[in-house]
């Protein structure tokens, strides 16, 4: 593998340019997928999802690549240049941050946060922020955006929290069906002991926050915060102050929330709705 090379073709997806290299490295090494899964010291699942681009390698898994090719360094440059290509300059930061978190935690008031998207719903959102573009710009809008859930396969993936407003389950993005599929996606999520999603029904009233932000923990600790501008894009902040602040409002949005049971009986009961 070829770093410069790299630089110069300029991979239109990242995980599915870094699952060939994948490949490419076992291939070069003689080992089927579940030998060389034993060398990394993954499950041949796991490399068999970074292989076929269905999610990008994580951070560890490209050291273990290194330390098995005897390449310091080369495959976690690659992999970690691939996470953020494609992304504005703005939203880096966040990446930045999303990737190493202990914790993430959210609040969704407009629509759901793209941890949680399906491939259509993040399809129906992307399409209409971008009316004007083609199919395939939409593609790849949507495959960057899926890409940074691969930061859920870590073998020690961040605890997700997020509170969702009820609006944003009852909104038909996309369709019905679309919508059906996505509140199904939500109650598998569910079930992972690193995923807590609440919901804020219209009848706790007015919420303490009237717009979407993410808090984000470093070894277990709040330490930014991202928010987003219609006309501003994207702002990572780190400022004690305004981390204090956000705390605070994610208690005062816990405390109105519905419980976890609650929550996933009104998700249950809207995804009813939907598919009447």
């Amino acid at each position: 593998m070829s770093e410069g090379a790299d630089q110069e073709r300029e991979p239109k997806n990242g995980a599915a340019y870094f699952g060939d290299e994948v490949k490419a490295l076992r291939d070069a090494l003689g080992l089927s997928q579940e030998d060389f899964a034993t060398e990394l010291h993954y499950n041949q699942g796991q490399v068999s999802k970074v292989e076929s681009g269905s999610v990008l390698a994580s951070e560890a898994f490209a050291i273990a690549m290194d330390r098995v090719a005897g390449t310091p360094g080369v495959y976690l440059r690659l992999r970690n240049k691939l996470a953020k290509q494609g992304h504005p300059d703005w939203f880096v930061p966040y990446i930045t941050l999303e990737e190493a978190a202990s914790g993430i935690t959210d609040y969704s008031c407009t629509f759901l946060m793209g941890l949680l998207q399906t491939p259509e719903y993040a399809a129906a959102v992307v399409r209409a922020s971008f009316p004007r573009e083609s199919e395939e710009q939409i593609k790849k809008r949507v495959e960057l955006r899926l890409q940074r859930q691969s930061v859920m396969e870590r073998e020690d993936p961040p605890a997700l929290w997020v509170i969702i407003h009820e609006a944003v389950l009852r909104t038909v993005v996309g369709s019905r069906a679309v919508m059906v599929g996505q509140l199904e996606h939500l109650t598998v999520l569910m079930q992972s002991p690193n995923v807590t999603i609440q919901v804020l029904p219209f009848e706790a009233g007015a919420a303490p926050s009237h717009l979407p932000f993410t808090l984000l923990s470093l070894d277990e600790k709040p330490h930014a915060v991202y928010t987003e501008t219609p006309t501003h894009g994207g702002q990572t902040d780190e400022s004690p102050s305004v981390v204090a602040g956000a705390v605070n409002r994610f208690d005062r949005l816990r405390m109105a929330a519905d419980s976890e049971e609650k929550s996933l009986d009104l998700i249950r009961k809207i995804m009813e709705d939907h598919a009447k």
